[in-house]
């Protein structure tokens, strides 16, 4: 069956994108929750008008989803956590915490639209990533830490020259 999708779903497609679905998945699921038409050729039609009609405003949005992935690329996020004594995390970390330490960062993005794909169970270092348009995807690395946890500065190494054998020394034992 094919379906004109209204909203986007996750794993499926974007609004108004064309997308072929199983019968019973389009007529007990998407449909009925308003989330795409059926795509007979009347509505096919009207969907390739509107789509001519909103083409610059497409790319409007997508200059602007262009612009938040420009200030996502360079961020780490760091993110303590309580901590058991094996290294487990208490809680989790999930798309709404992201989208809140973002937003703490300057960055406004939906927590709709970050996708953590592995489990975070343990400290270290993972990656969000965050669908800002279906051309647009940007990789959030962040890390996760013991909050308890002293934090250490690194400070330079400085090397200091040894100095050559004292003169004196020489002399006295002579």
């Amino acid at each position: 069956m094919k379906l004109i999708l209204k909203e986007n779903v996750a794993g499926l497609g974007f609004k108004d994108d064309v997308v072929e679905v199983k019968d019973g998945y389009g007529r007990n699921y998407l449909i009925p929750r308003g989330m795409g038409v059926v795509a007979t050729k009347a509505a096919l039609k009207q969907h390739e008008e509107i789509m001519r009609q909103k083409a610059h405003k497409l790319e409007a949005i997508k200059a602007k989803a262009q612009s938040v992935a420009d200030q996502l690329k360079d961020k780490k996020l760091n993110i303590p956590m309580k901590v058991s004594e094996a290294g487990t995390v208490y809680g989790g970390v999930n798309a709404a915490l992201i989208a809140e330490l973002l937003g703490k960062e300057g960055v406004e993005v939906d927590r709709r639209i970050i996708e953590i794909k592995v489990p975070v169970k343990v400290v270290g270092t993972y990656t969000a990533h965050v669908y800002l348009h279906k051309d647009i995807t940007v990789e959030v690395p962040f890390v996760v830490v013991d909050e308890d946890a002293p934090v250490v500065e690194i400070v330079e190494e400085v090397i200091v020259p040894e100095a050559p054998a004292a003169p004196a020394a020489e002399e006295a034992a002579e």
